[in-house]
């Protein structure tokens, strides 16, 4: 069973886009969250998803909150997807899918792609709101106004 509203995000650990460790214990509980996990790298709906919150990213960040992207896709994917569409937040390399498996995020599609979910976690660690939802672009309209809402 996956993580819910309600739940405290759990620690993990990763490589970020410029193969840095990223470690979740330097941004829980210190700023709101987006934590976002999407299938695949250059795919139609995972750049759509993106570019979304790309477009939308200052509004996040006037908020106080900062984005997150996880997939199973390595290092240099993410790095070459990031500058390819300029994203300004951080993404990182789930390759054993750890992060994943902790968050309990299912697959889709009888099983066979990685599933599209997002997390909005306040400023404690707690989770909000869980947006599980293959079409990508509903995403970023409903997290924006779960932010805006714990905010204000």
């Amino acid at each position: 069973m996956g993580l819910k509203v309600g739940d405290k995000i759990p620690n993990f650990t990763a490589k970020d886009t410029n193969g840095n460790d990223f470690d979740s214990q330097n941004v829980i509980g210190k700023k709101p969250l987006v934590i976002y996990f999407y299938p695949k790298d250059n795919t139609p709906g995972c750049t759509t998803q993106a570019c979304s919150f790309r477009d939308q990213y200052q509004d996040f960040k006037d908020f106080g909150a900062e984005v997150i992207g996880i997939s199973s896709d390595s290092v240099a994917s993410h790095l070459q997807f990031s500058q390819q569409f300029k994203l300004p937040f951080i993404l990182l390399s789930d390759l054993d899918k750890k992060i994943r498996t902790l968050f309990g995020v299912p697959n889709s599609l009888f099983g066979l792609l990685p599933g599209r979910v997002t997390y909005v976690v306040d400023k404690k660690g707690i989770i909000i709101m869980v947006f599980d939802s293959m079409r990508a672009k509903n995403h970023i309209s409903n997290v924006l106004e779960a932010i805006r809402n714990i905010i204000e």
